[in-house]
């Protein structure tokens, strides 16, 4: 039998709540908040989530490179 950890936190992906604030501030930005525009089904709120996420994965990559970048320069790669 297979035990039950509920109290176990599930993995999330390193990066992801960085993610996440991303996304918030771009439709901050706009006006709107991650909430209300899932709850709509509209194209406009679909265009935006869509916007907002590749904006964030733009950032992150920025980030990403950079730290790369950072570590190489230090000699720590």
């Amino acid at each position: 039998m297979k035990p039950n950890n509920l109290e176990q936190p599930l993995l999330e992906e390193p990066l992801a709540a960085l993610e996440r604030q991303l996304i918030d501030a771009y439709l901050a930005g706009a006006g709107q908040n991650f909430h209300d525009l899932m709850t709509r089904d509209d194209e406009a709120a679909r265009q935006l989530l869509v916007e907002a996420s590749l904006y964030a994965s733009e950032r992150l990559s920025e980030i990403e490179s950079r730290a790369h970048f950072l570590r190489k320069l230090h000699g720590s790669e």
